[in-house]
């Protein structure tokens, strides 16, 4: 997670620093635990290594590196912002934070609450999608989060925030903080995809209201998920209405909520310089050909020599989606049946590099569901992988 930071004042910038200075001690909770956004099982971090410009940063090394952008719109503090290398912002705040946003970056706002939402509001989506914005006073007493609370992380962040700085954390979702299952939440902690973001608020209610729920488990996933207090665990698969179900299978339920895990690997190649527009249609065209769901995606993978990639960065930016990447060394030691191109092997050192990044991706168990397709300079392969619940 990248978080971006703004101030207006001289005492805001000075906080800013401070809270900048607080997220790079040791020690420190900024991230997720792997895989916690990524589908892989708590604790467990995906294979390959993570490139953190992604903006979607997972695995150790980003739990242990900050990821912090500091900017000021404080009028009279350009000397003293240059001094402690915080970026002037010359545009609207709106501009800014529409900008921070396309680039999946949480914001915190150190300033009125008014500020954020007039800066952030043209520029929403939907629950699902929004990255967290968190507000703090300039004195650094209180920090609340005021979007994306659960499925962005940011009443977690909220607590980090205010355990490093000294603040107290001001939380409004009303689960929270009445101590009672929220779906969404659920979902995120254990990398599921939501299906029916309607039937969040749905199940939420119920519980508020101390009516039971009812949920249905993908049969040999069950494994305590979801065995606690007010909910009621159906048989597999349901024959009647059930609040929540969670399951792989490309079915039609009657339910609020279906949580799908993320089983897909996208291995993907390109050449050099293909747009985010080109590479989002292509993906997009592909995954709705196979009748996969973006929030199925577990990860993106590639060659190394794709890090800086601007068009699948954006992707992943956009979807919230892992980008893995892997040497030609690591892509020729997997094993299997590959459709190979030495043409491919002459520029990148591998004979082919979706399908090999795909599976590697997957760890044990992985298999093709969708052999390399080429289409104007992009190539790309999908891959399943074993899900557990």
């Amino acid at each position: 997670m990248t978080l971006s930071i703004i101030s207006f004042t001289k005492a805001g910038m000075m906080l800013s620093k401070r809270v900048a200075d607080k997220l790079g001690e040791p020690g420190r909770e900024l991230e997720e635990e792997p895989g916690k956004e990524s589908g892989e099982e708590p604790g467990k971090e995906p294979k390959g290594r993570p490139w953190r410009e992604s903006g979607v940063e997972s695995g150790e090394e980003a739990e242990k590196t900050p990821a912090v952008r500091l900017f000021t719109k404080c009028g009279g503090c350009s000397e003293d912002a240059e001094k402690l290398h915080i970026r002037m912002v010359e545009t609207s705040v709106a501009e800014w934070a529409g900008q921070q946003m396309r680039e999946q970056s949480a914001l915190l706002f150190i300033g009125a609450c008014g500020i954020a939402v007039r800066a952030v509001a043209p520029h929403l989506a939907d629950k699902l999608r929004d990255v967290p914005v968190l507000v703090m006073d300039e004195r650094g007493n209180y920090v609340i989060p005021i979007l994306s609370g659960h499925m962005g992380g940011g009443n977690e962040l909220a607590g980090v925030l205010a355990r490093r700085i000294g603040a107290r954390a001001v939380i409004t979702t009303a689960t929270d903080i009445n101590g009672k299952f929220a779906v969404d939440l659920f979902a995120r902690e254990n990398g599921f995809g939501i299906e029916g973001r309607e039937g969040i608020a749905k199940v939420s209610a119920k519980v508020l209201a101390g009516e039971e729920i009812t949920a249905s488990i993908e049969t040999g996933h069950e494994g305590g998920l979801l065995e606690r207090e007010g909910v009621r665990i159906m048989p597999y698969p349901p024959e009647g209405y059930v609040d929540i179900i969670v399951t792989s299978e490309k079915k039609k339920f009657d339910a609020a909520i279906l949580l799908s895990p993320k089983m897909y690997v996208l291995g993907v190649g390109c050449k050099k310089g293909k747009s985010a527009e080109e590479i989002r249609a292509f993906l997009g065209e592909r995954l709705a050909e196979n009748n996969i769901l973006t929030a199925q995606v577990f990860a993106l993978a590639s060659i190394e020599q794709k890090r800086e990639e601007e068009g699948i960065l954006a992707w992943c930016r956009r979807e919230r989606v892992p980008f893995l990447i892997y040497t030609a060394r690591e892509l020729c030691g997997m094993e299997g049946e590959f459709t190979t191109s030495a043409f491919v092997r002459e520029q990148v050192g591998v004979d082919n590099v979706c399908e090999r990044a795909a599976l590697s991706a997957c760890e044990e168990g992985g298999r093709l569901v969708m052999r390399k397709r080429a289409e104007n300079g992009m190539t790309l392969a999908i891959a399943e992988r074993d899900w557990k619940a």
